[in-house]
């Protein structure tokens, strides 16, 4: 079998594989986290959801919604139980008092802050098993993929890929 050609695709298709393996096992890895770094566990959804409104500042129910794919019930009752923790704060809108904008709160950032921290020990730990040469390389091709992710979904690409090497 001949190797692949530089411009083919099947590299790409190899990198796909890879990064799938990679998440599923970073998805154990984050449930794991959530667990230990609060007494009021919250949901990979309601993870997901404290994340997006930290992005982007300040979101509006419907924005969320539609970030989350999420039909507006869903989306209401992961904010009441956000709210009811005391990690997610809803506000009217200046402009239309029927809009509802939410925020964190001061218990939602630091819940954020010691699910990154537990989340980047795991992983410091394990990538200190690899050669400096793959971190470097990993750390260069992550802020990439953070910055693909993120462009569509209109969100910033996550601080902590940019401009760092391993």
């Amino acid at each position: 079998m001949s190797q692949p050609s530089i411009g083919s695709p099947r590299p790409a298709v190899s990198a796909v594989g890879e990064m799938s393996e990679l998440i599923e096992l970073l998805e154990v890895v984050w449930e794991r986290g959530r667990d230990t770094v609060s007494d009021q566990p919250v949901s990979s959804a309601q993870a997901r959801v404290l994340f997006l409104v930290e992005g982007n500042g300040q979101l509006n129910l419907r924005e969320l919604g539609r970030l989350l794919e999420a039909a507006p019930p869903s989306v209401t009752r992961l904010c009441d139980r956000l709210q009811a923790v005391g990690f997610l704060e809803r506000h009217p809108g200046c402009d239309d008092r029927r809009e509802v904008l939410l925020q964190l709160t001061p218990a939602g950032r630091t819940y954020l802050a010691r699910l990154r921290a537990r989340r980047q020990q795991v992983l410091a730990e394990a990538m200190a098993a690899m050669p400096q040469a793959s971190r470097a390389a990993l750390a260069t091709g992550l802020a990439a993929f953070c910055a693909a992710v993120a462009e569509p979904l209109r969100l910033p690409a996550p601080e902590s890929f940019t401009g760092r090497t391993a």
